[in-house]
């Protein structure tokens, strides 16, 4: 009974009823989206969930949002989304491989799964993927660290620098794409020798960062300063931190061994959390690619609308996506480097925030 009546609805929804003309807006009416995101205590999260259901509410459109922090209750979710109708899934994977088994049902009932943000693994389920050229994001924090300390100018070819790596979560699959594109960039200064990792860890397995974590990334900092004595005579020239959340916690680590803020290193980050952009204005973080999500969620709406339509939705990229068992159709958003020069032209002046939150 439960797969009759979540066939018709997705049937009905998508115009695969043998009445063609039915009208864009009787489409719409009946659809329901389920939304999965991970954790609601994480700044990025709470703000695009309340972001995207305000989109669904001025579209008309039906929506279960909830957040999960942990992969069971995300499964949990998913099920309980098919069996009330939702006939279309936006979710955010807390793991990417974890989610296959669920979403075979998903498949079996022709409900659409579109991945937000991270790429669904290991199922041909996923239907589409909009995120960011998380490649790029890489490309952007190595690019910023070669710029700043000048690794191409001719005066410092000769010379050394000190950099430490931090990668995102292991069980992220954005975060390969993020150290890839990092290390496209810095490799080849690697390879000369211009740029010296004194931890000797280089390769994302020894550079990962569980869940984020600020903690577990400032634990990590502080022993790297006690071992390389970092805090002393040897000067540490920069991190390439793959978000915030890390890099925040590298700062505090600095702060915590005594760093002076004008001896900070340069420290990368991504998202322009709140807390992140106070830190660049401080001096404390050096820089934050900014991945607008108000473009991903508004891309969600137009893709669910051209679903509903029965129409294929826009894509901009159906190559690179592998998830392991398919090239999942891809729709990549525009990115922007901040840093302290350029916080209000980007984020302030757009309406991201309002001045008094970076206060």
């Amino acid at each position: 009974m439960l797969k009759k009546l979540l066939l018709a609805a997705v049937c009905c929804c998508f115009g695969w009823l043998a009445t063609p003309s039915a009208s864009a807006a009787e489409g719409i009416k009946d659809l329901k989206v389920g939304v999965v995101m991970p954790s609601k205590d994480l700044e990025r999260w709470a703000r695009e969930g309340a972001y995207m259901e305000g989109l669904f509410k001025n579209a008309g459109i039906k929506y279960d949002l909830q957040y999960g922090a942990q992969v069971d209750p995300q499964v949990n979710f998913i099920q309980n989304m098919l069996s009330s109708g939702c006939n279309v899934l936006v979710i955010a994977a807390v793991d990417g491989a974890s989610l296959s088994s669920v979403l075979e049902t998903a498949k079996e009932h022709h409900v659409p799964v579109i991945s937000y943000d991270r790429l669904i693994m290991g199922t041909d389920a996923v239907s589409y993927y909009i995120s960011f050229d998380n490649t790029k994001v890489g490309e952007l924090q190595g690019g910023f660290i070669r710029d700043q300390l000048g690794l191409d100018r001719p005066e410092n070819q000769n010379k050394t620098f000190n950099i430490e790596l931090f990668a995102g979560a292991p069980d992220d699959n954005n975060a390969q794409f993020f150290f890839d594109g990092a290390m496209n960039v810095l490799q080849p200064y690697l390879d000369k020798g211009q740029l010296k990792v004194l931890s000797g860890q280089k390769d994302r397995a020894a550079c990962g960062t569980e869940r984020w974590s600020s903690q577990k990334a400032q634990e990590r900092m502080e022993n790297l300063i006690s071992a390389q004595d970092y805090a002393g005579d040897t000067r540490l020239d920069a991190v390439m931190s793959n978000n915030d959340a890390i890099a925040r916690g590298v700062a505090e680590a600095l702060n915590s061994q005594g760093v002076e803020i004008a001896n900070f290193p340069i420290i990368t980050g991504q998202d322009c959390e709140v807390t992140s952009v106070k830190y660049i204005r401080e001096g404390r973080q050096s820089m934050s690619v900014f991945k607008d999500t108000r473009k991903l969620a508004d891309q969600v709406v137009k893709t669910v609308q051209a679903l509903a339509k029965g129409e294929v939705p826009e894509t901009n990229d159906t190559t690179t996506y592998n998830n392991g068992k398919k090239i999942v159709p891809s729709f990549l958003c525009p990115l922007d480097v901040v840093t302290k020069d350029t916080i209000k032209a980007v984020l302030v002046d757009t309406g991201y925030y309002q001045e008094a939150e970076l206060k």
